[in-house]
Parts: C-alpha cells; sequence; structure tokens
C-alpha cells in the first residue's frame, strides 16, 4: 500500500505496478507477450534499486513509440551465423524483448560450442544491462557485455573535454554461484546514469559534485543544467580510465557490431538505438566444472573476510546490493516521487489505461 514522505513519494506495491505498465504497453501495439516482457523488466530494474531504469521509462518509451523511432513486436533477426559468432539485428524493437531472445540464442550456442559472441544491433532501449548477465548466469554461463548508444544518446564528455561526445556505454558482466545467487557487475562508464539525472529532476534534488558539468563545460550539481541550451555532459567515472573503458564500448558494442559508434552522422542518429556486444562462455568446456565453481566460492569467501574499513560496514560483492534492495522493495513496495507518478497516469490516460489507486489521480 502507499506510503506518503516528505519528498512526496509513495510506495506501491510491484504486482499491480507491472499489471498497470503491461497495459499501457499492451494498449499502445504491444502483444500481450511483449507487454508484459517490457512492463517486467521496467519494474524489476524498480525492484532492485535501478530507478533510472525502471518505470520512470514508460512515458519515454511510449512517445519514441509514437514517433516512429522504436517499433512495437520485432524480434531478434539473424543477419549473420557464423556458429560461435552471431549477428543479430533488433529491426527498432523495444530491447528488452530483442535482448531476452538474443540471450536465449547465446546460451544455446554457448553450451553447443563452449562460447559464444553475440552481437545485437539496432535495437531499442536495452534497458537494465545486469538482465542479460543475470539470464546467462541462470543458464550456468559466465558473460561479460559492451553497450553503447549510436547517436541520440551522447551523453558524455571525454577525459579533458567540455561537452557531450560519447554515450553511457555500459560494462556488465556475471558469474553462476553454485548454490547461490549469481554475482553480477553492472556499471555504466559515466560516472552516473542519465535516467539518474532524470529521477533528481523529478523528485527537485540535485546530483552530488563530481558528475555533471554544464553548457559551459563549468561544473554543476543542478539537474535543470544537463538539460539547459547549450547542454551540459556527465563526466566518465574515474577520470581517464572510465574514458578509455567508455571509448573501447563504442568500438565493440558500435563499429564491430555494425550498429555504429556515438555520433550525430550515424544514420540511426535521430533514435536512441542500443547496440551490445555479449560474450558468453560455458564454464565446462574449459575443463573442471567443478574446480572453477569451488574457485569463485573460495574468492567469494577471501575477499568478504576483509576486515571492514567501519566498525558498521561489511565487503559486499558485485549484485548483493541490488540484492538486499529487492528483499525491502518486496516487502515494502516501490518508491515513486510525484512526477514520476504523474507521468505515468497521464500516459495510461492517453491509451485510456486506469491507474491502480495507489498512484493517485
Amino acid at each position: 500500500m502507499s506510503v506518503a514522505s516528505q519528498s512526496s513519494e509513495i510506495t506501491i506495491a510491484p504486482t499491480p505496478l507491472r499489471r498497470y505498465v503491461a497495459e499501457i504497453f499492451a494498449a499502445s501495439g504491444s502483444s500481450e507477450q511483449e507487454a508484459a516482457i517490457v512492463s517486467d523488466h521496467l519494474v524489476d530494474a524498480n525492484l532492485v534499486g535501478h530507478d533510472s531504469h525502471g518505470v520512470i521509462r514508460v512515458a519515454k518509451y511510449t512517445e519514441w513509440l509514437a514517433e516512429g523511432l522504436v517499433v512495437a513486436n520485432r524480434h531478434a533477426k539473424i543477419v549473420n551465423d557464423l556458429g560461435t559468432l552471431i549477428v543479430v539485428d533488433g529491426g527498432f524493437g523495444y530491447g528488452q524483448v530483442i535482448g531476452r531472445e538474443a540471450m536465449d540464442i547465446a546460451a544455446k550456442r554457448a553450451r553447443r560450442h563452449g562460447m559464444a559472441a553475440l552481437a545485437i544491433r539496432n535495437a531499442g532501449h536495452l534497458g537494465r544491462i545486469g538482465a542479460w548477465p543475470e539470464q546467462l548466469a541462470a543458464a550456468g554461463l559466465v558473460s561479460v557485455h559492451y553497450v553503447n548508444t549510436s547517436g541520440f544518446g551522447i551523453l558524455v564528455a571525454p577525459h579533458g573535454g567540455s561537452d557531450r561526445r560519447l554515450s553511457a556505454n555500459p560494462i556488465a558482466a556475471g558469474v553462476p554461484v553454485e548454490g547461490h545467487e549469481p554475482l553480477v557487475l553492472d556499471i555504466a562508464t559515466s560516472s552516473t546514469a542519465e535516467g539518474k539525472i532524470q529521477v533528481a529532476r523529478n523528485k527537485g534534488s540535485s546530483i552530488p559534485s563530481g558528475h555533471l558539468i554544464d553548457g559551459k563545460g563549468q561544473p554543476t550539481t543542478e539537474p535543470a543544467s544537463f538539460y539547459a541550451d547549450p547542454p551540459g555532459a556527465i563526466l566518465p567515472f574515474g577520470g581517464h580510465k572510465g574514458f578509455g573503458l567508455s571509448f573501447f564500448c563504442e568500438v565493440l558494442a558500435g563499429s564491430l557490431t555494425g550498429g555504429g559508434s556515438s555520433h550525430p552522422r550515424n544514420p540511426t542518429a535521430r533514435r536512441l538505438v542500443n547496440n551490445m556486444l555479449s560474450l558468453a562462455f560455458e564454464p565446462a568446456a574449459f575443463g573442471d566444472s567443478a574446480m572453477f565453481a569451488a574457485d569463485v566460492e573460495r574468492l567469494i569467501a577471501w575477499v568478504k573476510a576483509s576486515p571492514p574499513a567501519t566498525p558498521s560496514g561489511e565487503v559486499l560483492l558485485p549484485g548483493e546490493p541490488e540484492r538486499r534492495i529487492r528483499v525491502e522493495r518486496e516487502h515494502s513496495g516501490i518508491p515513486l516521487d510525484a512526477e514520476t507518478r504523474r507521468q505515468l497516469v497521464s500516459t495510461g490516460r492517453r491509451y485510456g489505461v486506469s491507474a491502480p489507486p495507489d498512484l493517485g489521480d
């Protein structure tokens, strides 16, 4: 049920939120299956604390759909198949569907050949990238993923630069852990995700220092500066190190896949198009899968045994913070600020879909 807070946030249970978002996508033209896949992905992002990739995206996705920038009911189409190397074209369909289908292909090939390299080009927004190593880890596979946006999503300044030249360019990786939840790394090479700037703007809050520069290349903490004219830019994380990783995301996910790098002259620059290079590995193909599993568990125990830096602290491995947030939010509900709720309700009305009572009117 809903709970008010000083920031006008309420919490809403995941189930009615999933149903409502799925109804919106179905009313906008998606099949019931596609609507459920997109809805589940977005709400799951909220559940693990990645609000920047959650239901805040519903209004934008449907705007893109209405403008023909994303296309409903498209599927992953194999356009080049060399056995262990597969190239998939998304046809500008919803990335949640394209990504899920592509990971199914990658899993089958990796189990057959020991590894697979799968390139996705021309997909709509792929959402929370951690979902893809999670899917492969559930199939017993180790994976790493590189993502870019081919022009429309130019948001990030290069190290030493003062304006937007690169995309947020996430990197994700996953490993199955026998008898436990997988370990999943999901990071942007930008110091923050653009969606988090949207969340801060919706909440009327500021961004911590060190993440943004304004249109004059000066440091700022104001989300509005990012969207001003001239626009601001996000900084890469870790200075030249994050920039270097981001640059190679452009090469691996963009140039190599055929989707293209983040450049305003890219043919797809007028629409948000994600490209992704995924590498999937079957541990048993390397020799002794039992040894692999035991060594990963030994590494986990060794790292977590490090004495905490603070009396109340602890070492958390990749994916552990998200799992803890999921447990909390599945019990207490997903927090949504007033502006995000307004956008959701307005989008639902546009398609004749009634909002759950907890969302307000």
